[in-house]
């Protein structure tokens, strides 16, 4: 008879830690940096601590001796701990990480990443292009005087965040949610900066998509140049004048460098039309999908959504394609950004006095939460309506979107 074995969530999921991050890219990360045990004996190796490391982030919620127990138990079972060491203490923790240092743990992040969906996951692909999000998100640190300074607060004087905050803008791959790029810096940069850091590492057989808040003449060009398809919501505001209608209600604008203007625009526009190549520190061409979302706002009204792509050609990806890849981005959004309390003004306890160790920049957690969950604080956004054949314009060309302002959206703005 069979015998059953107990498998707890926690060994699951150290176990997919463990697999998906070899001993070897951990030693190779290891030898690279110059920073291996000192002795053979050593009671925390540095192969331990970058799995102690990770599982912090796993388990969030414990402080770093429970974390300890649990990497300990299973790293035995696959070979990585040795009998004959002990469960390190939280100080002991504190100092192997900072001796270990963010460059060895940058190094095998970067070893390892690498897509995870396949033909069959649903909205990691949209025809040849594996689908990609690109989005920002901040993490509260403890509240050291290291951290303060490296990273900084959020607002200032009595609207000051409680904690110091991390900025991080990442490339995720829709379907799955696996980050495959990311940019850390201190909360006083801005997203697009960050961004910025990011377009060059995009691939020919990727798809891009972003929210408004992204676009920029810059950003596009530098995306675009990489051969990347992109998928991007336009800003307010942003000219979009037709050069040619499509079949399917969709339509191909030009979006300009806004150093060129009067005239000089105005020839930039005829060119296009004329079918005329376009020189990219001037233009891109690029093609409109609009539809509606009704009542987004719960208040009746509905709200227009505009987006641009590189996928000139409605044979290449029809309208409601585009529009059902850029509405998966959003769960993918929801997936990235951590869900967190709102900040409150920390009072004196212990778990905070007992801030991990490390120099000015270090991602250190603390020996214990921060502060507890509130049980009432919700987990995580609604999801946003996905757009229905029927909303996507069959004649966006023809009638100037509603809400339309001067300079914003409108196939009737031909200059």
């Amino acid at each position: 008879m069979s015998e059953t074995v107990a498998v707890t969530a926690d060994q699951v999921s150290l176990g997919v830690l463990v697999s998906a991050v070899p001993r070897d890219a951990v030693d190779a990360a290891v030898a690279r940096f110059g920073v291996g045990a000192k002795r053979s004996d050593g009671k925390l190796p540095p192969h331990v601590v970058a799995y102690l490391t990770m599982a912090l982030c796993l388990f969030g919620e414990d402080d770093y001796e429970e974390v300890a127990t649990k990497v300990t138990g299973a790293l035995t079972r696959f070979g990585c701990w040795d009998a004959a060491w002990s469960v390190p203490t939280a100080s002991g923790i504190s100092q192997a990480r900072q001796r270990l240092g963010a460059p060895v743990m940058e190094e095998i992040f970067e070893s390892v990443v690498q897509p995870v969906g396949t033909t069959d996951t649903r909205g990691a692909w949209l025809r040849r292009w594996r689908v990609l999000a690109i989005d920002g998100f901040d993490v509260d640190l403890p509240d050291t005087p290291g951290n303060a300074a490296e990273f900084g607060y959020a607002g200032s004087g009595g609207n000051r965040s409680a904690y110091p905050k991390a900025r991080v803008v990442a490339l995720a791959e829709c379907g799955t949610h696996a980050f495959l790029a990311g940019e850390v810096s201190g909360y006083g940069t801005g997203e697009r900066t960050l961004a910025m850091r990011l377009y060059p590492r995009l691939r020919r057989d990727e798809l891009l998509t972003a929210d408004r808040g992204f676009y920029s003449f810059d950003a596009w060009s530098a995306a675009a140049g990489t051969g990347a398809a992109l998928l991007w919501r336009a800003p307010t505001g942003l000219r979009l004048p037709v050069v040619r209608v499509l079949a399917d209600g969709t339509y191909v604008s030009v979006v300009i460098n806004p150093k060129i203007r009067g005239a000089r625009r105005d020839r930039v526009v005829a060119a296009a039309r004329a079918g005329q190549d376009l020189a990219p520190e001037l233009a891109y061409l690029v093609r409109v999908v609009e539809y509606d979302v009704p009542d987004r706002d719960g208040d009746g009204t509905g709200e227009l959504i505009v987006l641009l792509t590189t996928v000139l050609e409605p044979a290449e990806a029809h309208a409601d394609e585009l529009a059902e890849a850029y509405h998966l981005r959003w769960e993918d959004r929801d997936q990235q950004r951590p869900a967190q309390d709102a900040p409150t003004r920390p009072g004196p306890s212990a778990a905070l006095k007992a801030a991990g160790a490390g120099l000015p920049g270090n991602l250190g957690l603390a020996d214990r939460p921060p502060r507890p969950r509130r049980v009432d604080h919700p987990r995580g956004r609604s999801r946003r309506p996905r757009p229905r054949p029927d909303q996507l314009h069959p004649r966006a060309a023809n009638r100037p979107p509603y809400r339309h302002r001067d300079g914003g959206h409108s196939p009737w703005r031909l200059d």
